[in-house]
């Protein structure tokens, strides 16, 4: 981290500084990121013969620089969530502080000098400047342990206020019309006091296992209604637990309390993009691991609310609903069904609404991600009318999934008056690099303008976020995390963000998922397996078997398996897999490259970017000769088929590598990991964190394609000299899953966090009224004006 001033820090260096900068203006790229200063950086110092450790530190905090005019413009990464921006006049080597709007209007100007400084600016500063935020950098993203700290502090500084707030709140909670945990026996918080003395003296002299039922009468004559317990011991100790609230308040008794309190039984998750069904549909365009993360999710909470409902005496089953959208075209899958229920569970389900019927052509069919937004607000719409029916009334949280489920999330909450829950699982922005400086440019294919205004309506209204990993908010010391490349950029000739999301708001939490551990069991246990399965598939990844979905045989299959799964697109990579493999004779000698992903003909799909990568992975194997050294399968899998698949790629003791450009988690790096199979993953996104380098396996910089090539190589042709190491790198990966990662704990968090925020929500409703228009505004002169023009177009086109 930069401690003192950054100008008195590059004057206290003497010139390298400078010498660096105007390096720089000799280069022919006129605007550098974080890879390019590297490179150039590596080169200015080797070429000058110069080591300077405090010019080594300030380099590295640079994130970004462009040449305009003579100057030199540079984005300062003081610390994580905080830039300071600066122009170096070169001509007078001065050194002159400017502001972010300064440093973005001029950023706007090296794209076109003719943009006028006069567009719409945004900034959420002043909204986040009222909220609680945590101050060390290493807490970001544990916002709920901070924000607990914050309202016991608050109540306990004014005990009157909060302990009216508290007692109110409580009254508020009912189930099908009936009271739960307190009555109105119960006048105020001073007689709530004195009652709970009362019940304890009661409670103290029952057995702890005593019924609720055979003391209902008792509680309910004091005030204390069903929900506090399914027995005295349990309705003793929290009663124990509200008295401390109501008298000396903690952040310790506070969270018990409030996770304990039966607030939740209806949940809506939102995911509306891609193929939502339980089989046939993964490998499909714009579907993959969002659809595996939310059928694990949703049946673990169903475990959990069920449980956490028993514990508080109330002998309820709850409901979840999958909320996503009817595709009439559905092909062989279940997605034209309206209702289909989730396997292993009591009552949960999917829901698909079909979009309004503007055009058949368009809305009968699958939509890409990049062009769904016109649809969102209708189906919205009658997604709330469905929903309504579903739960006779409506959910108590909203979870929304990547942005255009979030942004239903955010319309959907809004009108119920519900907990919003944002879950991003990939935020584009920092996936394509200059999408906002070139939006523009990319609008025809990506609607980049959209999404961005999306996704900024949905992190700014929801009540907490989920991440999978710390570095998807903060990034790493040196490179900024997903959410943090929002805080501050602009769509030139649209709008400019001068503060989009504050990293150190309490709104922020990580939690990791877990792997479905029925299908992505370890391939070692032998008799969990299907031989018949296991045969078959042996057969079609290894045997040459013949199929018309398959391209390439393996001359010789006694080689190292090198295996991916993925969706066919830019950001999944694996055509510079394919290519890395071409490239390398060695690699080539001792290993065979298989996979699984997409399609293998064009005419098999409708996705433009699919296609392009179709296109590309026929030109490599072409280019290097890779036909009798490939298996690419165009299949698509059932998810117990794809974990067999990972078994038996391990009875091969071969590696899954993940190529991908970014990867916001990395499901698949734990279903590999937990089946056994080490893997090689990128280091940008959350296998930088599931992977413990050299360890239980291995990052690439998949930027760098002659490293990529030589850590495969190296790990390959060391597991084929060795097999000792794969041994240990196997068991290595099944131990941090199974430490690390699991559902039970991550349900058990995501309850009580939905419920310490909905108690918040409660509490600041009225504060949040200013924010809540400027998200309103930023909605409809924005996003819909921008959507409806994409819906102009689709018809236009169509008709």
């Amino acid at each position: 981290m930069i401690q003192n001033s950054f100008i008195d820090r590059t004057q206290n260096i003497g010139n390298d500084f400078f010498s660096f900068l105007q390096s720089l203006l000799n280069r022919e790229k006129k605007f550098l990121i974080l890879g390019d200063l590297s490179e150039a950086f590596h080169e200015f110092k080797k070429n000058n013969q110069i080591e300077n450790p405090e010019l080594d530190d300030i380099i590295r905090h640079l994130q970004e620089c462009f040449v305009l005019d003579n100057s030199i413009h540079l984005d300062v990464r003081v610390k994580i969530g905080y830039s300071e921006f600066y122009c170096v006049n070169m001509e007078e080597q001065l050194i002159e502080p400017i502001s972010i709007k300064q440093y973005l209007i001029r950023k706007e100007k090296f794209i076109n000098p003719n943009f006028s400084n006069n567009i719409l600016t945004i900034d959420f500063k002043p909204f986040y400047d009222k909220n609680p935020s945590v101050r060390d950098i290493k807490n970001i993203g544990a916002g709920v342990e901070y924000l607990n700290k914050f309202l016991s502090s608050e109540m306990f500084t004014n005990l009157d206020k909060w302990r009216d707030l508290l007692m109110n709140f409580l009254k508020l909670h009912k189930h099908n019309n009936q009271q739960l945990i307190l009555n109105d026996r119960i006048n105020n918080a001073e007689h709530l006091n004195e009652n709970i003395k009362k019940a304890n003296r009661i409670l103290s002299e029952l057995n702890s296992s005593e019924p609720y039922k055979n003391i209902k009468h008792q509680m309910q004559n004091l005030g204390f209604e069903i929900g506090l317990g399914k027995d005295a011991g349990n309705i003793l100790e929290n009663l124990d637990l509200l008295d401390t609230l109501l008298n000396s308040p903690d952040n310790s008794s506070l969270k018990d309390f409030i996770s304990r309190i039966p607030m939740i039984f209806n949940i809506a998750v939102v995911s509306v993009h891609g193929y939502f069904a339980q089989e046939n549909i993964l490998g499909r365009p714009d579907t993959g691991g969002q659809v595996v993360y939310i059928l694990d999710q949703v049946k673990a909470l169903e475990k959990e609310l069920i449980n956490t409902l028993k514990q508080s005496g109330l002998n309820v089953l709850p409901k979840i609903v999958i909320l996503t959208r009817l595709i009439p075209n559905a092909g062989d899958t279940n997605c034209n069904v309206r209702l289909e229920k989730v396997t292993n569970t009591k009552n949960t389900w999917i829901l698909r609404v079909p979009f309004r019927n503007h055009n058949p052509k368009v809305t009968d069919n699958w939509i890409s991600r990049f062009e769904i937004w016109p649809y969102l607000e209708e189906f919205a719409e009658d997604s709330y009318t469905a929903l309504k029916a579903e739960f006779n009334g409506r959910p108590d949280l909203v979870i929304g999934n990547y942005s255009d489920g979030n942004l239903v999330s955010y319309l959907i909450s809004k009108k119920f008056g519900v907990t919003q829950c944002c879950i991003a699982h990939a935020l584009e922005k920092s996936k394509y690099l200059f999408s906002d400086l070139y939006w523009n440019d990319l609008e025809d294919q990506y609607n980049f303008s959209i999404q961005f205004t999306a996704d900024l309506i949905a992190m700014n209204s929801s009540n907490f976020q989920i991440t999978s990993t710390y570095q998807e908010i903060a990034g790493t010391e040196f490179t900024v995390g997903q959410y943090e490349t929002h805080k501050h950029f602009t769509l030139p000739g649209l709008y400019r963000v001068e503060n989009g999301i504050n990293l150190y708001d309490t709104k922020f939490n990580v939690i990791s998922p877990g792997v479905n551990e029925r299908i992505y069991f370890p391939f070692t246990k032998k008799s969990n397996r299907i031989k018949s399965l296991q045969e078959t598939l042996n057969g079609l990844l290894f045997g040459n078997t013949e199929d018309s979905d398959i391209f390439g045989t393996l001359e010789n299959s006694e080689r190292i398996p090198l295996f991916s799964m993925a969706r066919l697109d830019v950001n999944k990579n694996l055509a510079s897999l394919a290519r890395w493999f071409g490239e390398s004779k060695e690699l080539q000698e001792i290993s065979n490259l298989i996979l699984i992903a997409g399609r293998i003909n064009t005419n098999d799909s409708s996705d433009k970017e699919e296609i392009e990568q179709i296109n590309l992975m026929h030109h490599y194997i072409e280019k290097y000769n890779l036909q009798n050294k490939i298996r690419w399968i165009g299949k698509l899998f059932r998810k117990d088929e794809a974990g067999e698949v990972y078994r038996v790629i391990a009875d091969h003791k071969g590696f899954f590598v993940q190529p991908g450009l970014f990867e916001g988690f990395g499901l698949t790096v734990l279903e590999s990991m937990n089946s056994g199979l080490p893997v090689i993953a990128t280091k940008y996104g959350g296998p930088l964190e599931i992977i413990q380098n050299g360890v239980n396996g291995y990052h690439i910089d998949p930027v760098n394609d002659d490293e990529s090539i030589r850590v495969l190589t190296e790990i390959v042709s060391r597991s084929k000299n060795n097999p000792v190491v794969w041994e240990k790198l196997s068991e290595a990966s099944i131990k941090r899953v199974q430490e690390k990662y699991n559902w039970r704990l991550y349900s058990k968090k995501l309850l009580s966090q939905s419920k310490i925020y909905g108690f918040w929500k409660y509490s600041t409703d009225l504060e949040n009224t200013g924010k809540d228009a400027y998200l309103d505004l930023i909605y409809h002169l924005l996003y819909r004006p921008r959507a409806q023009r994409l819906f102009l177009k689709h018809n236009s086109t169509e008709s």
